[in-house]
Formats: structure tokens, C-alpha cells, sequence
């Protein structure tokens, strides 16, 4: 949009392809997923809620079936899956189309598929998709597809965001800007940590527990680092948001539980930190990602994991990639097959 006027189309309005009638008098979004997915759904509900005001839930797909919420009005159900042929997923929102479509207009069903691929299940069932575009992914546990989903979500938020007028149309120029900067730092950092976290992997061949802490938008990036370390390392790994620490896991810390802390700055920094610095008093060995040349954080952490520094709303995009090269290092370092972990499916069709 050019600045001072709301009268022309957002420019990511033709890559999101989502019709007017979608979006119309939406009141409420309900998000359907499992495993990454899920995680990636959850910074979605951030995204969807804080920049264009519209309250939204994330359910396990796995979940919904046996306990769905009450219906509500005017809402979209977003169904997210990389395959497009995730069996949970599929039967949720087949059961969401199925319950709402005898009901009155109001609660007709308003379906959207995210999905890396078109020929898929899910674009049978859903009529309104959105690609992903991530191309082939060979590896069972999910990295460049979550990214990209990631950033579906930003600018699904962003159009909304833009339709409803919810945000400035400076502040919507500010944070396209921001998304555009990001993949040349994803390249930096690819480039100027590899070798570090290679060797910070060296340490942790015989770890049994990871803690990984985050908060706010970071909170399901913390959730996505435990995740593709117990995917791929098959190390016991748990993720909270760091302020629940306090109400139990801090049980659990000691020298042999290393702690991975997300410390991007913004609205969460020094709570982040204050958290990391509890769980440094148990003699946990901390490791944060954080901006280069944060000296508190310096201070704070044995090790870090340094990404550029961008603005909170952005970070998870840049804050994901260093603990997707932890994950990796340590299993190659056990010398497991990263590509094949055992007992899991890169598309998994059964319930």
C-alpha cells in the first residue's frame, strides 16, 4: 500500500489469494495442527491476534475431534500441514465442515489449508489453500517448511491487518520491510554460526535433558527446539515458557541439564534473561540465543548462539535457526541419520 491511503490492494493480498467472502465480518479464527505445525500455528495466534485483532485458538488436530468448542460465528478454520495428507488434521476439518454446514449462514464453514503441497488430501477437502512454496524437503523433521509457515502466517496476519485497518499503514510498509531483510540474515547466520555450533556440539554427545526456554512470540520457538532435538538426537528435551520455570521444571536443573534460553530484545528481554539467571543459580550450563553484542546477555550465558538483530515481532523467523543447527550437530555427532530419524514418517497418515 502507498502510504496515507488504505484505498489501494495490500501487496501481498494476490500471493495470499483469499477471497473478500473469507474474511468478511470474521469474528473468530480457529487453527487446526500437530507436531511443528502446531508450534508454527502457535506464533500464527500471535501474529493473527496482535496485529489484526482477531481473537484465534490453536487446537491439536489429534484433540479437536473427541472435545470440539463450542461453534462460533463468522469463523475461519485454518488447517496446517506440510504433507497436506496429515490423517488428524484432515479428519478435524472434515468434522468442522460436516457440523457447520446444515447451520445458517453465520456459522457456515470457512475452511483454509496451509500445506507445502498441492497435490494433497488436503486440497480435496478444503477449498481455499495457501503453498507454502518451500519446494522438496528431504528430512523427516521439518525445517525450511516451518520457516515457510512462518511466514504464511505473517502475511496472512498482515492482510487482515490491512483489510480490517487494524494496523497503520506505516507500520504495515515497517514490518514487510523487516520480512524482506530476513532471508539475507538467515544466510548470516548459516554462515557465521555453522562452525560454532558444531563445536558447541561436541559437548553435549552425551547429554540426556535439554531445557528450552522462551516467552511471548518465542514461547513456540522454545516448544520447536525441544522438538527437533528429540527428533533427530533423540535427547529427552522439554520446552516451557520461561516465566513457568519457577512453577516446577527448575526441579529438574542441574550441572547435566543444559538450559536454552531465547532472549530476543523487546517487551520479554529482561524477563528472559532474569529467568535464565534462576536457572544459572542451580548450576544449569546456559546457552542464549540473542542479537550479537548484547552485553547483558553476555554476561548472562556460558554460550550464545547469535543471530542479527531485528525488531521482537520478527525474531522467531532468525531465533529458530541456530536451535535447528543444534539439533542437527549433536545428531550427527552421535552419528544418527538426520534425514531418517528413527520411528517417525515425513507424512504421517494414520491416526
Amino acid at each position: 500500500p502507498n502510504s496515507g491511503t488504505v484505498t489501494r490492494k495490500c501487496p501481498i493480498e494476490p500471493a495470499m489469494g483469499i477471497s473478500e467472502s473469507l474474511c468478511q465480518n470474521l469474528e473468530q479464527i480457529q487453527i487446526l495442527a500437530c507436531g511443528t505445525s502446531w508450534h508454527a500455528s502457535l506464533v500464527g495466534k500471535y501474529l493473527l491476534e496482535q496485529l489484526a485483532g482477531i481473537p484465534t485458538t490453536v487446537q491439536y488436530a489429534s484433540e479437536f475431534r473427541y472435545a470440539p468448542p463450542p461453534l462460533t460465528t463468522h469463523t475461519l478454520t485454518i488447517g496446517v500441514t506440510q504433507s497436506g495428507e496429515t490423517a488428524d488434521t484432515l479428519a478435524a476439518l472434515d468434522m468442522e465442515r460436516q457440523r457447520r454446514t446444515p447451520l445458517e449462514s453465520q456459522y457456515q464453514p470457512r475452511l483454509l489449508g496451509i500445506t507445502n503441497q498441492l497435490e494433497s488430501s488436503l486440497t480435496q477437502l478444503v477449498p481455499n489453500i495457501i503453498h507454502t512454496h518451500a519446494g522438496i524437503e528431504v528430512g523427516v523433521a521439518a525445517t525450511k517448511t516451518f520457516v515457510a509457515q512462518l511466514v504464511v502466517f505473517y502475511c496472512l496476519a498482515l492482510d487482515l491487518a490491512f483489510r480490517r485497518q487494524a494496523l497503520p499503514i506505516s507500520r504495515l510498509k515497517e514490518i514487510l520491510l523487516g520480512l524482506r531483510q530476513l532471508p539475507a540474515q538467515i544466510e548470516m547466520i548459516l554462515e557465521s554460526q555453522q562452525q560454532q555450533v558444531e563445536q558447541l556440539a561436541h559437548q553435549f554427545e552425551e547429554t540426556q535433558d535439554f531445557i528450552f526456554l522462551g516467552r511471548g512470540i518465542n514461547f513456540p520457538i522454545a516448544l520447536e527446539g525441544a522438538l527437533k532435538l528429540k527428533e533427530i538426537s533423540y535427547i529427552h528435551a522439554e520446552g516451557y515458557p520461561a516465566g513457568e520455570m519457577k512453577h516446577g521444571p527448575i526441579a529438574l536443573l542441574d550441572a547435566k541439564v543444559p538450559v536454552v534460553a531465547i532472549a530476543m530484545p523487546g517487551s520479554v528481554y529482561e524477563k528472559v534473561l532474569s529467568n535464565a539467571q534462576e536457572a544459572k543459580a542451580r548450576d544449569a550450563r546456559l546457552i542464549g540465543v540473542t542479537p550479537m553484542n548484547e552485553q547483558e546477555a553476555t554476561h548472562t550465558f556460558d554460550d550464545l548462539l547469535s543471530v542479527p538483530a531485528v525488531e521482537e515481532l520478527l525474531s522467531p523467523i532468525l531465533a529458530v535457526i541456530p536451535l535447528q543447527l543444534l539439533a542437527y550437530h549433536i545428531a550427527a555427532r552421535r552419528g544418527l541419520d538426520v534425514d531418517q530419524p528413527r520411528n517417525l514418517a515425513k507424512s504421517v497418515t494414520v491416526e
